[in-house]
């Protein structure tokens, strides 16, 4: 539980002063990958209000997004944005900078969970340099 609590406050503290006042970062789980040494694995969920986005940022982790409610746009450096509808997905890997996350309505909200594979001692979120 205090694991959890940490990813929770370390997902806030990067998120909350950079994205509209509404948008909502959720801890569901995060553990110790078992026969992966060092490495853990981190859920959450994300909820853009409308017109809500992500500052330019990297993980240094492998990040799989699924859409649950409404649509994104995601894009990391080098590549073109795509816009995800409820039920599809996205990759981030350790090295890109993710460039544009947002929610592609100005009217209704959105929502994606977001699933992380990444070092034990690394950031959760670093800014991009």
């Amino acid at each position: 539980m205090r694991k959890l609590f940490a990813l929770g406050a370390l997902a806030a503290s990067f998120w909350a002063p950079a994205l509209h006042a509404e948008t909502k970062v959720t801890p569901l789980i995060t553990r110790d990958l078992q026969g992966i040494s060092g490495k853990e694995g981190a859920m959450l969920t994300v909820d853009y209000p409308p017109g809500g986005s992500d500052p330019v940022h990297r993980h240094h982790a492998s990040v799989f997004v699924y859409v649950l409610k409404g649509s994104v746009v995601m894009q990391v450096k080098g590549h073109a944005p795509v816009t995800l509808k409820a039920g599809q997905s996205f990759f981030e890997g350790p090295d890109d900078v993710h460039i544009v996350g947002r929610n592609a309505s100005q009217t209704a909200p959105a929502r994606f969970i977001a699933f992380f594979v990444k070092d034990k001692t690394a950031p959760f979120v670093m800014p991009a340099h």
